[in-house]
Order: structure tokens, then sequence, then C-alpha cells
């Protein structure tokens, strides 16, 4: 694949050069070398290939084959970003929201986030849905948090899937319902996310949203235990469970 990758590229196929790029960025086909990823990812880039741009921003960002800069990263991401690129997009928001490049903006992050969650994408959808939640950058709003999470969560979204458990747990943008907390806890906690997992022992334990079960309350602790969660090892002492 690289080798066919490499002649559209030489030849100044964008596609194909943001493709070599990424081969080199990731040992696909090709020794790993940040370096040469950098090279092909600037050329399509500066064709103005969407993709290419965000991930040459990516490389100034985290100092992959360039010498680490916020403020090219936020220059690359922004002209993908400006083209539609939702991944950019997402990346963009993460800038503001963390002052990374740009003067701190949640108002700018949350827009950013809108753009890309918008089109689908699901990390976006889920910091979207944290920013109604808290009130970050828009007005706070539990039913538009839901709104969010739940996109993210139909998407398989682990942490979303577990944050709109708490929203149902706790009745927050939605009716209270124990049920279907512990049905999104369940999903997240089954792709190892750790605090889901730690809900669902408690859930289990208490009986709520299932029937009543020391033995999975032991098994879904134990899963976030062997994570770090601290709760989780405390409860395993409480039923006397090593």
């Amino acid at each position: 694949a690289a080798d066919w990758y490499r002649k559209a590229a030489e030849q100044g196929e964008a596609a194909a050069q943001n493709y070599l790029g990424y081969c080199y960025i990731n040992g696909q086909g090709v020794t790993k070398d940040y370096a040469q990823a950098v090279s092909w990812f600037r050329k399509a880039a500066e064709q103005g290939y969407a993709a290419a741009q965000n991930n040459l921003g990516y490389c100034y960002k985290y100092g992959q084959g360039v010498t680490q800069d916020y403020a090219q990263a936020i220059s690359w991401y922004r002209k993908a970003a400006e083209r539609g690129n939702a991944q950019a997009q997402y990346n963009l928001g993460v800038c503001y929201e963390n002052g990374e490049g740009v003067i701190k903006d949640k108002t700018q992050a949350t827009s950013w986030y809108r753009k890309a969650a918008e089109q689908g994408h699901a990390t976006a959808q889920f910091f979207l849905g944290y920013c109604y939640k808290y009130g970050h950058g828009v007005t706070k709003n539990y039913a538009q948090a839901v709104n969010w999470y739940r996109k993210a969560a139909e998407q398989g979204y682990a942490v979303a899937q577990y944050n709109l458990g708490v929203c149902y747990e706790n009745g927050e943008g939605v009716t209270k319902d124990k049920t279907q907390a512990t049905n999104w806890y369940r999903k997240a906690a089954e792709q190892g996310d750790a605090a889901a997992q730690f809900r669902l022992g408690f859930c289990y334990e208490n009986g709520q949203g299932v029937t009543q079960d020391y033995a999975q309350a032991v098994y879904w602790y134990r899963k976030a235990a062997e994570q770090g969660i601290t709760y989780a090892k405390e409860a395993l002492k409480r039923l006397g469970v090593e």
C-alpha cells in the first residue's frame, strides 16, 4: 500500500501524500519516521487537503517530526477546520478550552465542538454535552447535555455512555430512571470504563435498576479496582473480598 501511495504522492496527488504521511507516522509498510510523515503531510496540506492540514497541526502540537509549536498547530488546525474537517474542528476546540496556542476561551471551544458534533464526531458530541451540563461556554442546559451525550453514547463512546447513565441516575435532563442508568453503565463498563464498572458494581450491590446480586457486584468492583479506582477497592473490603 505504501509503495502505491508513494507512486501517486510523487506525482502530486494530495490524498496519497496524506496517506503516505499516515503510513510513516504509524510505521505501516515503512519504518516509522515522523520527519518523513511531516514532509508528506506538508505537501498535501499546502495543496489545501484538509485531513493533511489537521495531521500537520497534530504534529506541531505534539512535536512529532517538528519542533513543538502551538501557534503552528493552531494555524493548520484552523485551515482544516474552516474547510469543514470535523477532527480539526474538535482539535481546535480542545486548544481553545485549554489555552494551547490561543487565549483560553470556553465560548470558542464550545463553538468548534458544535461544528464537529453536528458532523457526527462522537468525542465532540460528548464534550459539547459536557459543556451544556456544566455551563462551559454556553448556558447550562441538562436537556441539551443529555441530547449530545446520547448521540455520542449511541455511537459507542464509553465516556458518554457512563455520563448518560449518571444523568438517568440523578434525573438530570431526563426523568430519573435507575434501570436506564444501569443499562448505560453496563455498556460503558463492558468497554472497560472504570468509573462505569464501579457504578455498575454499586447498582448490583444495592439492587438499583437490577436485581441485587453480590457476585456481580464483586465482579464489577474488582474490574474497577484493577484499574485503580479507590472506591472499588474499599467496596471489596467492605464486602470481605480481596
